[in-house]
């Protein structure tokens, strides 16, 4: 096919469409959706019978503030992903607020062992931990995978990997406020383990739930997509 007759055949097949909120936009309308959620989750299941005396403590205040900070930040990264020309380093914008999470809960942990020694940091299976962080993400989850599907596919791995870790970190900071469980090391296993194992997961999905193909010409069949 001449290249003149590939051009005309593409715009044939042009369709207007309407351009996509601004990555920030599109974040703050999901965080809205999912705080909604997790606000009745809270009401139906009750807050935890001590959240006035942890809201008064800086390092539980930091803690959840860093969770949230993580959502918003991976979430905007998960539309940039899908919208091309945006710079790469976007895409890493999250990892920050994701150490500073990690460092409250390593430090939580330090200071069960100084106090306590290793009975400080002891460890039990809570497989309750992981089924409440799955319910308090899932809402948040369908709605953002249904949200980047309407950007191009141009790096579905980080896209998903990225959209999933919005919904997972947003869910556990919502889950502190109704599960009380306060010791760090089953925090950082159970809530933020769940968090890194349900990303992955996310990230290892990309090419199967996103994908880019071009339209049919003449019978022929060519599409792209690309990793990232």
């Amino acid at each position: 096919m001449r290249t003149e007759d590939l051009i005309d055949a593409l715009a044939d097949k042009v369709e207007p469409v309407e351009p996509l909120r601004h990555p920030a936009a599109r974040a703050m309308g999901w965080m809205i959706v999912s705080f909604v959620y997790l606000a009745g989750l809270v009401w139906l299941i009750g807050p935890r019978a001590d959240i006035a005396d942890k809201l008064a403590e800086p390092r539980f205040v930091i803690e959840i503030a860093a969770a949230l900070l993580t959502s918003l930040m991976a979430a905007i990264a998960a539309f940039c992903a899908g919208c091309p020309g945006r710079p790469l380093w976007e895409r890493f914008a999250p990892f920050p607020f994701l150490a500073v999470w990690l460092a409250t809960l390593g430090e939580g942990c330090w200071r069960q062992w100084v106090q306590s020694g290793p009975d400080g940091l002891t460890f039990n299976i809570d497989l309750d931990c992981f089924q409440a962080i799955f319910l308090a993400s899932i809402l948040s989850a369908l709605v953002i995978l249904v949200m980047i599907r309407q950007g191009a596919p141009l790096a579905p791995m980080s896209t998903t990997g990225l959209a999933t870790l919005a919904a997972t970190a947003i869910g556990a900071a919502g889950l502190r406020l109704f599960h009380a469980l306060d010791v760090s090391v089953m925090i950082l296993v159970w809530q933020f383990g769940s968090v890194l194992l349900l990303a992955t997961i996310g990230f290892l999905a990309g090419n199967r739930y996103l994908k880019w193909s071009l339209p049919k010409i003449d019978g022929g069949d060519s599409g792209h997509r690309q990793t990232g």
